[in-house]
Order: C-alpha cells, then structure tokens, then sequence
C-alpha cells in the first residue's frame, strides 16, 4: 500500500505565492508520474501540472509561466511552486501518483486534497 501525503496549502492574497508538497510511502514501489489535480467548487477535476520520472513535465495553460512543478533527487516527493496566484486558481489541490506497485501491477494513487484560496 502507498500513502500521499500533501501540504502546503492556504489563504494567499491575489498576487501571493504558496508552495504544494506531496510525499509518496509504504510499500515499494515505482513511479511513473507524479502530480496535481485541482477541484473547484462546482467544476470537474483538472490536471494542473505534473512530472515523470524522467523530468518530463507538463502544465495547464492557465497555469503557465506562474506554476512549477518539481521533485526531490529519491523522486517520491514532489512539489508545486505557484506563483502570482490569482482567485481563478482558488480550488481543493489533489496530489496523484501513478506508479508501478510491489506486485508489478500499475497503480493510481490519491491524496487528501489540500485546500488553496486566493483573495482578490
């Protein structure tokens, strides 16, 4: 079993910045891609960012140029940067985790969910 632990979020004014954490343990396992999802109120999920273990990152247009996503050197714990946040970002951040589990088999794995708002 894998748990996801995230952090990090907050009450930030329009223009502010917080960073995310999400720490991936248990049993041993592989990751393919780490990442964030976000829910806001009345909306579906959305991918913001995320990264696989060879780096290779991806983000949400709406997002760009302001949020940076990372990991640490182990790759089990990664990060989002976010920068000039603005209210429209304002939402519940997921972290997710799709790896390869200590059966071979490919598993998708969930976080608590952090709570993000941004004040205008």
């Amino acid at each position: 079993q894998v748990q996801l632990v995230g952090s990090g979020g907050g009450l930030v004014q329009a223009g502010g910045s917080l960073r995310l954490s999400c720490a991936a343990s248990g049993s041993a396992f592989s990751i393919i891609r780490m990442g964030w999802y976000r829910q806001a109120l009345g909306k579906q999920r959305e991918l913001v960012a995320s990264i696989t273990s060879r780096d290779s990152t991806r983000y949400a247009d709406s997002v760009k140029g302001r949020f940076t996503i990372s990991r640490d050197n182990a790759g089990n714990t990664v990060y989002l940067q976010m920068n000039n946040l603005k209210p429209e970002d304002t939402a519940v951040y997921y972290c997710n985790a799709d790896l390869w589990d200590l059966s071979g088999s490919r598993q998708d794995y969930w976080g608590q969910g952090t709570q993000v708002t941004v004040s205008s």
